[in-house]
């Protein structure tokens, strides 16, 4: 763990003395959105305690191939626990459960299939008629910088990372959504740190919610997550493609594509959110 970057001190998880499987850890201020911590940094958290349960034994399964998240309740700056367990170890994949506690309340729980990336018998074989989403490169988007006072106040997350967004996709953000259900731009760390399979489980669940370009301001928690890692990315900017076709009775799904700096997609999820309806006048 490269412990002098932002992002791998605030997923650091600390094995408990004399408690196999037993975790603690700390939920950063920085990584609040709305009125939770992102459901991504919680993601990448889990995942980082799962990587010690299931990396050890021989194995090497340190990486994430597909993990399933089910948010409980919202998680805040804080201690937290994180309790894992083995449910099989296999000789290219094992598969593992975690569950994040806090306060006494099961916060997050999830079931994830690990291996390692970089050891399959298949390393290297892409077929795929996916594309990149097409955007203007990260010196012409638009930077977080730019959203409203207000916005970034509630929004502490968005010094922790750098985004940029496609001018095509902001029309929200002064009051013209497109009404397509699409959001995507550019991310990186701002201290240098480069992608890996843990930043892709954050970089999933880290635009804006694209219900923003639905015309629905307020905020979504995720209810579940389910993201796949396919490849390990290579350094520099990520491309982002958020977006959702079925918005119906205030619940959503939303779709993500990762793509790296060479071009590949190196990583997928698709979540199920709550949409927060703005409160008709009385």
């Amino acid at each position: 763990m490269h412990e002098k970057y932002g992002f791998d001190r605030e997923t650091a998880v600390t094995a408990r003395p004399g408690e196999p499987s037993v975790y603690d850890a700390e939920l950063h201020e920085g990584w609040r959105i709305g009125m939770g911590v992102n459901g991504g940094l919680l993601l990448a958290l889990a995942g980082r305690a799962l990587a010690g349960e299931l990396g050890g034994g021989g194995q090497g399964h340190r990486d994430p191939f597909s993990i399933s998240a089910y948010y409980l309740s919202t998680s805040l700056p804080g201690p937290v626990t994180a309790r894992t367990e083995t449910l099989r170890r296999g000789r290219t994949v094992s598969t593992g459960m975690v569950s994040l506690v806090q306060d006494g309340e099961e916060r997050l729980r999830a079931i994830a299939t690990y291996g390692d990336l970089d050891g399959h018998d298949h390393a290297g074989d892409v077929r795929t008629s996916a594309t990149p989403p097409p955007m203007p490169p990260p010196q012409d988007c638009v930077g977080t910088d730019a959203a409203p006072p207000e916005f970034l106040k509630n929004s502490p997350m968005l010094e922790r990372i750098e985004l940029r967004l496609d001018p095509d996709t902001v029309g929200w953000a002064v009051g013209a959504p497109s009404g397509r259900g699409l959001v995507q731009g550019w991310l990186r760390m701002p201290d240098g740190r480069e992608p890996d399979p843990l930043m892709l489980l954050l970089a999933v669940d880290s635009l804006p919610p694209v219900s923003f370009d639905l015309g629905i301001p307020g905020w979504a928690p995720t209810l579940e997550l389910t993201a796949h890692v396919r490849a390990r990315p290579e350094p520099g900017w990520l491309r982002l493609k958020h977006s959702t076709r079925n918005f119906a009775d205030g619940y959503m799904e939303e779709d993500a594509e990762v793509w790296d700096s060479a071009g590949r997609l190196v990583a997928q999820s698709r979540q199920l959110a709550r949409v927060r309806m703005p409160q008709s006048p009385a």
